[in-house]
């Protein structure tokens, strides 16, 4: 991948395989660092502070989802407008939509910080934060939502690198960035005793290294896309434009703040802290093989956003199927490991044989349907890509609202705490099935239209 003016303009006319491979390799990198990291992380909370400290930790996920809510809704929306600006040859109209990017997400970063420090302990508790684990959940949050703005910019402004052709260096940010934070969070729990405090220390002084590489990028004056001043103004057009392509995202992680609050309820009535703890365990492996479909996608976003520009359908069509099979053998690896060796995954966070034993058995039901799930994560993805944001929003929506959610509120009168696993495989079937239908209908049109 070459980081000249030129990068965009391969994306029209280079091999799909080796195309997607070379765009998605460095995001497949950046992104398993970064899980990488958030393993190690609750690994370093579960150990250097107590168990309990990871349930704190989980109780956060659905607050730090609101906030990734907002920010995909700027980062992913922008970056899916730049490429598709790309491959209509607009530079001006790309250097446009960057600039918005980054007004938008200071005055959502700064909105968001506010709102949650305002409201922090009631926010916790109707997230399921119990007298055991809220000072745990407070202690960290604190920390990040003060630092709202820098990770908003930060997760902004790598969707835009990504997109604007330069996937190696987004890779090597987002690594970078991980490297500190894995340096910092052992110094400060550790050594200089600031317990959960520190894992969030860490990961905002991570970030806005990260930022800083970002800035110095899209200042160059040698670079294609570019900040510029007179770009740094709101414009409704281009903002109705972001919010409507990152609507499917933004859902997404609404959808999923939604989720985990729920999902935390049930556990804290069906099975208590420890549960909680449990879940915040599994979904922190389960988020490793995740991230690898994640970078999959990223690498195949900016390829079919930009021949859907240029109106080179099948190619857009070759792109995502190479993509598909490549996440579906993820996933079935994923499936295979969970199932053989979930005792051994979990013991790893926290030596307490209850929270373990827990962990394991939400484990192997949780992956149930893990060999069809990378199907409906890029098939969701792809309408993204393309712009078709509404049927992105559908995809990204009804599996959390229309077929999880009812799932979590009824199975567990039935199977008790098992009845919280067994909702998340259920949804998943659903939703692939759903994802069949649209994708069916939408590759008809992209025939007759190629």
């Amino acid at each position: 991948m070459t980081t000249n003016s030129n990068a965009p303009n391969e994306m029209g006319t280079a091999d799909i395989g080796k195309l997607l491979i070379s765009y998605a390799l460095p995001s497949i990198a950046a992104q398993m660092v970064s899980s990488i990291y958030n393993v190690v992380d609750s690994i370093f909370i579960g150990r250097g502070v107590e168990p309990l400290a990871i349930a704190g930790f989980g109780i956060t996920l659905p607050l730090m989802n609101l906030a990734g809510a907002f920010g995909s809704l700027v980062g992913a929306g922008g970056g899916t407008l730049i490429s598709i600006k790309l491959g209509q040859k607009d530079k001006d109209g790309a250097n446009n939509v960057l600039g918005n990017v980054v007004v938008l997400n200071i005055i959502i970063g700064l909105t968001v910080m506010i709102f949650g420090l305002t409201f922090m302990d009631n926010i916790l508790m109707l997230f399921g934060a119990s007298e055991n684990t809220i000072s745990f959940a407070r202690d960290f949050m604190q920390i990040i939502l003060l630092g709202n703005v820098i990770t908003h910019l930060y997760f902004g402004l790598l969707c835009a690198v990504r997109s604007s052709g330069f996937p190696k260096k987004a890779m090597a940010i987002t690594m970078s960035s991980v490297v500190v934070n894995i340096i910092l969070c052992p110094i400060f729990i550790f050594v200089l005793q600031l317990g959960i405090k520190g894992a969030a220390l860490a990961t905002v002084i991570a970030q806005a290294s990260g930022l800083t590489i970002l800035i110095i990028h899209f200042l160059d004056k040698q670079k294609y896309i570019r900040l510029y001043s007179k770009f740094l103004k709101l414009q409704k057009e281009i903002v109705k434009g972001i919010i409507s392509v990152g609507l499917s995202p933004f859902m997404l992680n609404i959808c999923a703040c939604l989720v985990v609050i729920i999902v935390n309820n049930q556990l804290k009535i069906y099975g208590g802290d420890y549960a909680i703890g449990a879940y915040g365990v599994v979904n922190k492996m389960l988020m490793l093989f995740a991230m690898l479909v994640l970078g999959l996608n990223q690498g195949m976003q900016p390829i079919a956003g930009y021949n859907f520009g240029a109106k080179k359908y099948s190619r857009v069509i070759e792109v995502f199927k190479k993509t598909v099979f490549l996440a579906t053998c993820v996933m079935i690896t994923a499936f295979i490991v969970c199932e053989i060796f979930p005792h051994a995954i979990c013991s790893i966070f926290a030596d307490d044989k209850q929270m373990t034993d827990i962990s394991a058995n939400a484990m192997r039901i949780m992956v149930l349907a893990f060999p069809i799930v990378g199907f409906q994560m890029v098939t969701s993805n792809f309408f993204q890509s393309i712009g078709k944001a509404v049927t992105a929003a559908i995809l990204s929506t009804t599996r959390q609202l229309l077929f999880l959610i009812p799932a979590l509120l009824i199975l567990p009168k039935f199977f008790l705490l098992n009845g919280v696993w067994y909702s998340m495989p259920f949804s998943d079937i659903v939703s692939t099935l759903l994802a069949v239908y649209l994708l069916r209908k939408q590759f008809r049109k992209l025939k007759i239209e190629n």
